[in-house]
């Protein structure tokens, strides 16, 4: 028997999903035990589904809203429509997500463009079934685990945008966006190109490239502009815990660690950055967010970031052995410019 192919295990996650409805599917996840040894489940997942059988409407928030939706459907790839914004209810989780056996991502695809963190108390597939029951009910707890960070005003974990006249711009003002997912053997991808991305007086291309693989927390990011601009950057999210800094010989961190999840009560939750030391013009505090701002450049720019949360199978549970984590990476990243 052939190995079951990426659409085809999505395609049983989501009728286990619908066979369970009744009976609240989001916490019924499924184990390695549903599936055969030839079934070969991915170790690595990315997706973007949006809705359908509805229609845009006018909302009560002041914006389109996508109304009376039926279901949701998978995509490999989306031009994001004009009327897309937050809360407006067309893609599931409002952007793409990402996600291997300890952690799961999502990015918002619409101006906040912010990095979210979906914490897993499971080893298995979480992201098929989030936001398919109630759609945003994966802030409450489940089984499965549930949406850990409060982004608010930030660019939450690893996200990005610019800093102008010491403020960090998000993509309020942007002509087009096009977002497409890869499932490859060894890892999951989303790439997101933007278009006429407006930020003060600059107005530039930007795309955008996040990976993540079958072990470990990390994702890798690289960004490539289209002109050389200053400001450009990433950053954690502050929510007022200890801080972390620490430079190698080519490679540096900043992390934070504490109780600041959603959880109830909140619970720890260490976020960490890894940049190159050589393609960073200043680290400092910004209104919301630990900032990393880059120089200026059209070549690439590569960043890691990651987020441990206490409550993951055989995760990381206090803030020594998360820094010592840390340090490991780090000591990687000196000799071979990679985590992995």
């Amino acid at each position: 028997m052939k190995k079951l192919t990426i659409l085809s295990i999505i395609a049983i996650l989501l009728f286990s999903l619908q066979s369970c409805k009744d009976k609240k599917a989001e916490t019924e996840m499924l184990t390695k035990d549903d599936v055969s040894e030839e079934m070969a489940l991915p170790k690595t997942y990315a997706e973007i589904s949006i809705a359908q059988g509805g229609e845009w409407v006018d909302g009560p928030r002041g914006h389109k809203e996508y109304s009376a939706g039926t279901s949701f459907i998978n995509v490999d790839s989306i031009h994001v429509p004009k009327e897309h914004t937050d809360h407006s209810w067309f893609i599931r989780y409002e952007g793409p997500g990402w996600e291997n056996g300890q952690v799961g991502y999502r990015l918002y695809l619409d101006w906040r463009n912010a990095i979210d963190i979906f914490g897993k108390k499971v080893d298995t597939l979480v992201l098929p079934f989030i936001g398919q029951d109630g759609f945003d009910s994966y802030h409450e707890p489940a089984n499965w685990g549930q949406d850990i960070l409060k982004a608010g005003k930030s660019m939450g974990l690893g996200g990005y945008g610019r800093v102008v006249a010491d403020t960090t711009v998000h993509f309020q003002n942007v002509e087009h966006t096009f977002a497409k997912i890869d499932n490859a053997e060894n890892s999951a991808s989303v790439m997101v190109s933007y278009t006429g991305w407006q930020s003060g007086s600059e107005r530039i291309d930007l795309k955008s490239k996040l990976t993540i693989f079958p072990s470990d927390r990390h994702t890798k990011v690289e960004l490539i502009p289209s002109k050389e601009i200053m400001g450009l950057c990433t950053g954690i999210v502050d929510h007022d815990v200890a801080f972390h800094k620490k430079e190698g010989e080519k490679w540096a961190y900043i992390a934070t660690y504490g109780k600041q999840t959603l959880t109830s009560p909140p619970d720890h939750l260490g976020m960490a950055l890894f940049y190159k030391l050589d393609e960073v013009a200043e680290q400092k505090k910004g209104d919301y967010d630990h900032l990393v701002i880059f120089n200026p450049t059209t070549a690439p720019i590569t960043y890691y970031f990651l987020g441990a949360w206490e409550q993951e199978p055989n995760g990381i549970k206090n803030e020594d052995d998360f820094l010592k984590d840390l340090n490991s990476k780090l000591q990687a990243l000196d000799k071979t410019n990679s985590i992995l």
